[in-house]
């Protein structure tokens, strides 16, 4: 007994359904009123420079009340604005970051969510008595953004890797 190999005759239909289908997902293009990433490295920018005014409130404004930092190391998550604050500007010696330089590697808007991920260069003095101390570190960053209902953007998570920090 000998099979016949199998014939298979597309129908006009469903040849007409495939075309739509592969021309509506070839298409791209910018939908009027869509997030672009302009809005998200504003925020970076902001962020940076803040950081770099010594200005605890510029920086701590750009983030959601709910936000959540994922230190490196390994460290715990460090979650809400008033834990933030700790973490970065709690007692310690007087800090001051002299360096920061941010580089985007993807930003990513769609409706109310974005990210920005990319490589930060920081370096910074600490004052120790009549000491100060030069420190620096180079790593990744991934941050997670949610436009707001008032349609300002602002950090919800905010993630960092890098070596342990230099003395230089």
């Amino acid at each position: 007994m000998t099979l016949a190999a199998p014939t298979f005759r597309p129908r006009p239909s469903s040849l007409a359904l495939v075309t739509l289908v592969l021309a509506v997902a070839c298409v791209h293009r910018q939908v009027p009123g869509a997030p672009s990433g302009d809005a998200l490295r504003e925020v970076h920018e902001a962020y940076r420079r803040a950081w770099l005014a010594n200005d605890p409130e510029g920086v701590l404004r750009l983030f959601d009340s709910h936000a959540v930092l994922m230190p490196h190391h390994g460290l715990d998550p460090v979650v809400g604005l008033e834990a933030i604050r700790r973490f970065w500007f709690g007692p310690g010696p007087p800090t001051e970051i002299t360096r920061l330089e941010l580089d985007y590697d993807e930003v990513a808007a769609d409706g109310r969510s974005g990210l920005v991920r990319g490589h930060s260069r920081v370096e910074w003095t600490v004052q120790r008595g009549s000491d100060l101390e030069h420190w620096g570190n180079a790593g990744t960053f991934l941050t997670l953004l949610r436009r707001g209902d008032d349609g300002v953007w602002r950090i919800t998570h905010h993630v960092w890797d890098d070596p342990p920090n230099q003395r230089r």
